[in-house]
């Protein structure tokens, strides 16, 4: 078999392998229909980490501009989706300890209780196992360093979360 006809053999076996699959791709703008419009509300903030709110709806505004297939709008009233809610008492727990008992890492938990609002007046709550993620961070005996890693945690951790409310909305559009 020549080498144009075994490409052409292999390339007709890949696009059936992949029709079948089950895969598609999510299109907005065919037949007129645009992006879905989401809009975050700041979250409340329930911890006594000053400015984890805030932290956690910009990390929810950046996945929706980032990733695709919606659209970010400033204003609740012209959204097809909401997203409210509020950030739960942060809980963080020695991990890792020195042989002088000293801490060496410390785990943090967040959880964040946030509720859907689709256009159509309907709304979901967010598995609260689905809303809740632990990162560890290492201590420091400089204090600065200590606190831009457990910073860096939390950052993580909102993206995470942002990640699972995405894809919740994505999932939903789906049905």
């Amino acid at each position: 078999m020549s080498h144009p006809a075994a490409a052409l053999l292999l390339l007709l076996f890949l696009a059936f392998a992949l029709e079948g699959c089950g895969y598609r791709l999510a299109r907005y703008g065919d037949a007129g229909e645009e992006a879905p419009r989401v809009s975050v509300v700041t979250l409340s903030n329930d911890s006594r980490e000053a400015g984890v709110e805030t932290l956690v709806s910009d990390a929810l505004r950046r996945e929706v501009l980032n990733r695709g297939g919606l659209r970010l709008v400033g204003d609740p009233e012209g959204a097809d989706y909401v997203i409210r809610g509020r950030v739960r008492p942060l809980e963080t727990r020695a991990r890792g300890f020195s042989a002088a008992v000293l801490a060496v890492e410390y785990e943090v938990t967040m959880a964040l209780d946030l509720v859907v609002d689709s256009g159509s007046g309907r709304a979901w709550k967010m598995d609260s196992e689905t809303m809740r993620a632990s990162e560890v961070y290492l201590a420091s005996a400089d204090v600065e360093v200590g606190r831009k890693n457990r910073d860096e945690a939390l950052r993580r951790l909102s993206d995470m979360l942002a990640v699972r409310v995405h894809d919740r909305i994505d999932s939903e559009l789906l049905q």
